[in-house]
């Protein structure tokens, strides 16, 4: 098993739900992010770790260990919603055939964590592999869902090692929620 060294992404200083009035909504247009919403787990019941469905399958395991902070960036930020997704071992976006709303698009390999008090959050999965015939890093999606304010995506989870992640791929990088490259440290 090999495990990602921890992450961080600091929450948006911008106020409330987009749709309540007088709010104002974080980022752009972000398609898919309403995927959060369909957690088979409610919010109010997520926990800090999730396995994703892949995690018995046969290849790579994989934890990433993270901590969300306020936007001071010292402050743990506790009950925020991260939801990923991402290939399988043949770089697909695989389903069971019984996939409903954005999970026709994302396959089945998704999961949803939410920060306890120390703000921390932990996924357990398989590494993702690159698209087929693409040169486009392996990476992991990832939206994030604040108290109190709209969903937003953040840089994917990309990994250190890859040999598709060049110089150029690495600058364009837009450090949104923090550097999404991360390395893998084994256990």
């Amino acid at each position: 098993m090999i495990s990602a060294a921890a992450l961080s992404c600091n929450q948006s200083s911008s106020q409330n739900q987009s749709s309540k009035p007088n709010a104002k909504h974080i980022g752009g247009h972000c398609e898919g992010c309403e995927a959060i919403y369909e957690s088979p787990v409610p919010f109010e019941k997520l926990t800090a770790v999730d396995t994703l469905p892949d995690f018995y399958d046969t290849g790579p395991k994989l934890v990433i260990s993270g901590m969300v902070y306020k936007v001071d960036g010292k402050t743990p930020a506790k009950d925020v919603v991260i939801y990923v997704y991402h290939t399988d071992q043949n770089g697909l976006y695989s389903k069971k055939g019984n996939e409903s709303g954005w999970g026709q698009r994302h396959g089945y390999i998704r999961g949803w964590a939410k920060t306890d008090k120390n703000g921390t959050y932990h996924f357990v999965t398989l590494k993702p592999v690159a698209y087929p015939g693409r040169n486009i890093p392996a990476h992991i999606h990832v939206t994030i869902k604040e108290p109190d304010k709209n969903e937003y995506w953040i840089d994917d989870y990309l990994f250190d090692d890859d040999p598709l992640l060049t110089n150029q791929e690495r600058q364009k990088q837009e450090k949104r929620g923090g550097n999404g490259i991360i390395k893998l440290t084994p256990p």
